[in-house]
């Protein structure tokens, strides 16, 4: 053989080494060990929040790293060599302003945010058209938490009162303005990405908003020490805001969720999603659902947070903020959550 021609084969041999790498993750995988390592991400949100701990159990029921007994049984884990890693963020917007850019592989949004980020709107200054739903997740339920003195007994009450609507450019930001626009309500308004917990201890604030699963340590914490209290979202103005913001529907506080001997409490919910980028491999994404609904997962789930026990396949498709990832639509046809076939 010619040192051209075996020259040749060498190059032919790298760039089919390479493509292979691509297309499963971009990892080379020179050591020939075995299937290649993925890594894949998950941006979730601040530690004390539901995102982290629920992303760490996703992560941990989802890799499949070599020489793992528990991954010997087909559909537990995900594809072979897929490890995940859930790392914090800003939160929702932060989320998918990273996953559509290509710089993290996935992360968690609420619905409302991500329907804002593909249409360019609210904290979002153009479309995010690479944006991919995974999976939907769990509810989460609005919380309006006021100053336990404090004389707020409702959205209305919030008039000309001191209200954390969050960081600057989030997703909750835009969403507290909309609750206060679909009340009609004006407020001396804070944009801050300072904690809200801290800033009502200190008693400066009188109010703020947080959509998260039931329940939010932060929110439990400021009630068991009567800092706060939940007032309700309900009323005319949840009906304008809800028609403003398809992605939100009525929602129960169930009475117990929280310390204190309050009541049920009427609010607005929306969905937590599981979004990638378009250009994840499709059997990559099917490999990693196809392990996330696998019933033998579901108690490390629920372990990690009670909002996690709502992760199911009845809702894994619900009224998506973006299109579905084509390799989750393979799986949901194929158990019936979608119609057609794969």
């Amino acid at each position: 053989m010619s040192q051209r021609l075996a020259a040749l084969i060498a190059l032919l041999a790298f760039v089919a080494l390479v493509v292979g790498a691509l297309v499963t993750g971009g990892k080379l995988g020179l050591d020939n060990t075995g299937p290649t390592r993925i890594s894949f991400q998950i941006a979730t949100g601040s530690t004390d929040g539901v995102y982290f701990p629920v992303g760490q159990a996703m992560a941990g029921v989802i890799s499949h790293p070599l020489g793992v007994g528990r991954c010997d049984t087909a559909t537990v884990c995900g594809p072979a060599g897929v490890i995940l890693s859930a790392r914090t963020s800003q939160g929702a917007a932060d989320n998918l302003r990273a996953v559509n850019s290509g710089a993290v592989d996935s992360g968690f949004a609420d619905g409302d945010v991500i329907a804002a980020a593909v249409a360019g709107r609210g904290a979002f200054r153009r479309p995010a058209r690479h944006l991919r739903v995974i999976a939907a997740l769990f509810p989460e339920e609005a919380h309006l938490v006021v100053a336990a003195k404090s004389s707020i007994k409702s959205v209305s009450d919030l008039r000309g009162k001191r209200v954390l609507l969050g960081p600057p450019g989030s997703g909750g930001a835009v969403r507290s303005k909309a609750i206060l626009d679909a009340y009609r309500v004006r407020v001396r308004e804070i944009i801050s990405d300072d904690n809200a917990g801290q800033l009502m201890r200190d008693g400066k604030i009188d109010a703020y908003f947080s959509v998260a699963g039931v329940p939010l340590d932060s929110v439990k914490s400021l009630l068991a020490d009567h800092v706060a209290r939940l007032a309700p979202i309900d009323g005319e103005g949840r009906d304008r805001l809800i028609q403003a913001v398809p992605q939100l529907a009525r929602a129960v506080i169930p009475a117990g969720a929280y310390p204190g001997d309050g009541g049920a409490v009427e609010t607005v919910a929306t969905r937590a999603y599981w979004v990638t980028r378009d250009s994840a491999p499709d059997p990559l994404i099917y490999g990693m659902v196809r392990a996330l609904f696998n019933p033998a997962n579901q108690s490390a789930l629920v372990a990690s947070h009670p909002s996690a026990r709502n992760i199911g396949l009845d809702n894994a498709a619900a009224n998506p903020g973006a299109a579905l990832h084509p390799g989750a639509v393979r799986f949901y046809r194929e158990k019936g959550v979608l119609p057609g076939s794969g």
